[in-house]
């Protein structure tokens, strides 16, 4: 196991993987978090921009969405080639556009008409929604003042009042959210040691290096746990290391701009990385045996995709399934580790199942690897590829 260790750090390109991917995810979710946090502040801050054609005729509404913080621009009339031609510059959220005779039915109590402009290929959704919200409620408004105004009271057209009740705390809601960022600093578990399993293996067949191993007076299944061992131990180092940048990352982060907070501590965090090692241990098994089997280098490589990518599926799948919590996902690899630890940052109690399950498969799955991989070492047709 030290003798691949040291083989493997010497390699820059296993090095430069190992810090890649320790950085890169944390990066990632750092990034579109703090894009999020300055979409939302921004909005408050320096307001909507928009521009509406035909402001002459409705002061009122002008009026009304300045000071719900739009940043209006007048402008005349516009073809629908110019209003196209404006959105694409990505600077306006959207275009409102009152008709020629929006003043006339204004006054004879006929629904105006309005024309709201926007591209939907630019990422100002939620602009949009603040703008329609707007106009919806400027409306009721409206609406409400003309009923008064003939002695019907509003409240007539308002046979239900709907009042909403969120049974979830903001620290429920934030640590499940933060909780599905966390379960995908995972994925790169699978290939922490990849490139020291399949250098460790087929990369030695190749240099006819594994004949001088298996000559010594040792075990096949000494070579192969010191493989097996090695590429375990890069895994989980990386992973190790990798979530603690992302801690790093999410403290400094104000979350709480956007209704998050990032309440995991350390011991937390080392419980996380300590349920993850029968992962680490079930990966670099699966890696090393899949290298094992494969006649020469570049097959390791390509056979590396799929049983790299196998253990994802349940990760994107599941989610997306939008399925309850069972005990089975905990005995999932890879997915029982993020439905854990999403379960701890809200929260919850596990009990010992949860646990044994998360280890149970993974150790099972990893043994049976190393024991395939110990036959193959044992066989000389292997290693000296007859």
């Amino acid at each position: 196991m030290k003798k691949e260790l040291v083989e493997a750090l010497r390699d820059k390109r296993t090095l430069n993987m190992l810090l890649m991917f320790v950085f890169l995810y944390p990066a990632m979710v750092g990034f579109m978090l703090h894009m999020q946090i300055k979409r939302g502040t921004s909005t408050e801050k320096v307001g909507i921009d928009m521009v509406v054609v035909g402001a002459a005729q409705a002061p009122n509404l002008v009026n009304y969405l300045t000071q719900k913080n739009v940043n209006v621009s007048a402008r005349d009339a516009m073809s629908e080639a110019d209003i196209a031609k404006l959105l694409s510059e990505k600077k306006f959220a959207a275009v409102l556009k009152l008709g020629d005779k929006f003043g006339e039915y204004y006054e004879d109590l006929r629904p105006a008409p309005v024309e709201l402009w926007f591209d939907s290929s630019v990422e100002k959704a939620s602009q949009r929604r603040e703008l329609e919200t707007m106009l919806r409620e400027y409306g009721n408004s409206i609406a409400g003042a003309r009923l008064l105004a003939h002695g019907v009271s509003p409240a007539t057209l308002s046979p239900l009042a709907l009042q909403r009740y969120d049974t979830a705390d903001s620290t429920t809601r934030s640590n499940t959210r933060i909780g599905m960022f966390l379960g995908m600093f995972f994925v790169p578990v699978c290939i922490f040691g990849l490139a020291a399993a399949i250098d460790s293996t087929a990369g030695e067949r190749e240099r006819r290096s594994l004949e001088v191993l298996i000559s010594q007076p040792m075990r096949a299944f000494d070579l192969v746990a010191g493989k097996w061992l090695a590429a375990s131990a890069l895994a989980a180092v990386g992973l190790a290391l990798e979530l603690g940048v992302a801690h790093a990352v999410l403290k400094y982060l104000p979350l709480e701009e956007i209704g998050l907070s990032w309440r995991v501590d350390v011991p937390m965090l080392l419980l996380v990385i300590a349920t993850a090692i029968p992962l680490c241990l079930m990966i670099g098994a699966m890696q090393v045996a899949m290298a094992m089997n494969s006649r020469t280098f570049k097959e390791a490589q390509a056979t590396a995709g799929i049983v790299t990518f196998i253990p994802m599926l349940p990760v994107f799948i599941v989610p997306a399934l939008d399925l309850t919590t069972k005990d089975w996902m905990y005995a999932v690899p890879l997915l029982g580790n993020q439905t854990m630890f999403q379960a701890m940052a809200t929260g919850q109690s596990l009990g010992l199942m949860p646990y044994l399950l998360a280890c149970a498969l993974p150790l099972a799955l990893a043994f049976a690897a190393v024991a395939f991989a110990t036959r193959r070492m044992s066989s000389e047709k292997y290693v000296l590829g007859v």
